[in-house]
């Protein structure tokens, strides 16, 4: 697959609704937004489909990938309007066991899923402030880190919390990843002091592309998400960031010859040495 110089993207942050019929609404027009400004891969963020921190509420209201209206109105609008989008996750049932998988899928603009990713790292943390998630207690991690090829490159595919974990992305990155995505509903405190450091981190350190398309605000379910959408390149210079938590687009062009001149630059892919110890 022959690749351009360039692709412009479109990063969507929302403040995703308690409801599937709800989000649908609420993310189409941002998609929509999107493809006007140019983009061509539009990216939106973890839990595109639905936020609800009630379990009771949550677990019954999900369904298949394949069935649910988020992920299906999402299909239809890339073939609309002719682009890629990478549903940043989705809150769906499992093909076995009796919890939820928190998935990435990948939409080309015929409006095939052409890969998924499962959530390899689960946020099961007690922080400083007294907030506690157990992400485990309702979802099935994934097994195995997925690379998928678009015309823009191939592309790494992570979700929110996986962004603490560097073997991932280096992992992605010797497999040919160029463009890391890292969709996120990260939560107010952390988001404050870790999201720009660590997404520009594992930038610099696999010399790609990171794309984090972000929830954020006070969502229905009383949950605060932190926002700040952003894009970062190869070197780890910001493309363009949101400056806020509200709803919105954030527009950035990838020069795509960027992540080979980093790697040149500071081979540290090809420079790692294996050891032993400590």
């Amino acid at each position: 697959m022959s690749q351009p110089a360039s692709v412009r993207v479109g990063l969507v942050q929302t403040c995703t609704p308690a409801t599937q019929a709800a989000a649908l609404d609420h993310v189409v027009p941002l998609v929509r937004a999107a493809a006007a400004g140019g983009a061509q891969l539009i990216l939106t963020p973890e839990c595109t489909n639905v936020v609800q921190k009630d379990r009771a509420r949550l677990l019954p209201s999900l369904t298949a990938l394949e069935d649910d209206v988020v992920v299906q109105g999402l299909r239809d609008l890339a073939v609309e309007l002719g682009v890629w989008i990478d549903v940043g996750s989705a809150l769906v049932t499992r093909e076995a066991g009796g919890k939820a998988a928190n998935r990435q899928a990948v939409i080309d603009p015929t409006g095939t899923i052409v890969a998924t990713y499962d959530k390899l790292h689960m946020f099961d943390v007690d922080l400083p402030t007294g907030e506690t998630a157990r992400e485990s207690a309702a979802y099935e991690p994934g097994e195995r880190a997925v690379v998928v090829e678009t015309p823009f490159g191939m592309l790494g595919l992570t979700i929110c919390y996986d962004m603490r974990f560097p073997a991932l992305h280096r992992a992605l990155a010797l497999k040919g990843a160029t463009i890391l995505t890292a969709p996120a509903a990260f939560t107010r405190p952390t988001g404050e002091a870790h999201w720009e450091v660590l997404l520009r981190a594992r930038a610099i350190e696999t010399g790609s592309f990171v794309l984090a398309a972000a929830q954020g605000g006070f969502h229905e379910d009383g949950r605060g998400t932190w926002g700040h959408t952003i894009a970062i390149g190869p070197w780890g210079e910001i493309l363009g960031m949101l400056d806020h938590d509200e709803p919105g687009v954030l527009l950035a062009n990838l020069d795509l010859e960027a992540a080979a001149r980093a790697r040149a630059a500071i081979p540290a892919l090809r420079n790692a040495r294996p050891f032993t110890g400590p």
